[in-house]
């Protein structure tokens, strides 16, 4: 079996030191010319060479690798647009991600020293939903950035969606449609559905309306799929009266499913008698439907990628919050 080659096999070859082959692969201090450089290149490319990238990272104290502190992120369906675009971007820098799950039985701290234990470059803090995290004072410092969250005092670089002018957004393209009474079922207790209430009432204000109701989908104070749903009996009440709504906004995918199920149950059609338009853009669910959903899509992916662009930055910077714009994925519901 032939062995990897190492820095000192192309030293050797080309007649230099195993520094000046560093330098030329790696980058460092070692002066070369330009025919040099391409020389060692050659010669390692035409050995096999591999970077020894776990071996670098020890000498520089840590590993190529972005540890991720999943906050019930692994349960979540956008799970997998965060993680692509986080390791997406840090392929192209030689690096790794991986996640450490915090759920109701572990707390913030032993997660994050658990982290800590791989020596990764960077740790960013990715959470399920758009929610406000209070870290500990002497853990912030160990969190580079959060995702889809953001830290409570504002210590932490933090990325989130843009709630409010996803619901503006979505609003107004109901309004353009010709929609002129428009409700919304709404997550209650989430900050999310809070943000996405002040859009709706901001673009309905705009074109001088007043919302036709605003409810929440659960009987919960706090949204959850798992919490008794009040939107049958909602709508079902919006229909029955003499001012019904023309266009009903939904709090996300699973909500506008469930208005999908109650409109067909009162004998309404989407869209001629009443449009429905949603956030999340959860595929499996909007393209779907019948008629397919229009709806918000999150910025996850995008998410990822900026997070990982932040994290092997390096520089230090100003914590801020950066509010990532949705995409409006127009279907027939509108």
């Amino acid at each position: 079996m032939r062995l990897a080659a190492s820095l000192s096999d192309i030293a050797e070859r080309a007649g230099v030191s195993i520094k000046t082959v560093s330098g030329a692969l790696h980058g460092g201090s070692a002066r070369m010319s330009d025919d040099t450089r391409a020389r060692i290149k050659e010669i390692a490319e035409e050995l096999g060479y591999v970077t020894n990238l776990a071996a670098r990272g020890v000498r520089q104290g840590w590993l190529p690798l972005i540890g991720v502190v999943a906050d019930e992120l692994i349960t979540s369906p956008f799970a997998t647009e965060i993680i692509r675009g986080l390791d997406g971007a840090a392929r192209t820098a030689e690096m790794a991600v991986f996640a450490m799950n915090l759920n109701g039985s572990r707390d913030v701290g032993s997660v994050l020293e658990e982290v800590r234990r791989f020596r990764p470059r960077a740790i960013a803090y990715a959470a399920m939903y758009h929610k406000t995290v209070a870290l500990p004072p002497e853990l912030s410092k160990s969190v580079g950035v959060m995702i889809n969250c953001r830290e409570a005092t504002g210590r932490v670089t933090a990325l989130v969606p843009d709630e409010e002018a996803a619901a503006a957004e979505v609003t107004r393209h109901l309004l353009l449609a010709g929609r002129k009474r428009i409700a919304f079922i709404n997550l209650p207790g989430l900050l999310a559905g809070e943000l996405r209430e002040q859009g709706f009432r901001t673009a309905l204000a705009e074109a001088g309306l007043l919302p036709a109701a605003i409810l929440p989908a659960v009987r919960r104070a706090t949204y959850s799929d798992r919490a008794p749903s009040l939107v049958l009996a909602h709508v079902s009440a919006l229909m029955a009266a003499a001012d019904r709504p023309d266009a009903i906004l939904c709090g996300n995918d699973r909500v506008a499913m469930e208005v999908y199920a109650a409109l067909r149950r009162v004998g309404a059609a989407i869209p001629d008698d009443v449009a429905v338009a949603s956030f999340d853009n959860q595929v499996e669910i909007a393209s779907r439907l019948d008629p397919p959903l229009t709806t918000m899509a999150l910025p996850h992916r995008a998410m990822g990628r900026l997070a990982a662009e932040i994290l092997l930055d390096g520089q230090k910077s100003l914590a801020e919050l950066l509010k990532l714009p949705f995409q409006l994925v127009e279907r027939s519901s509108v």
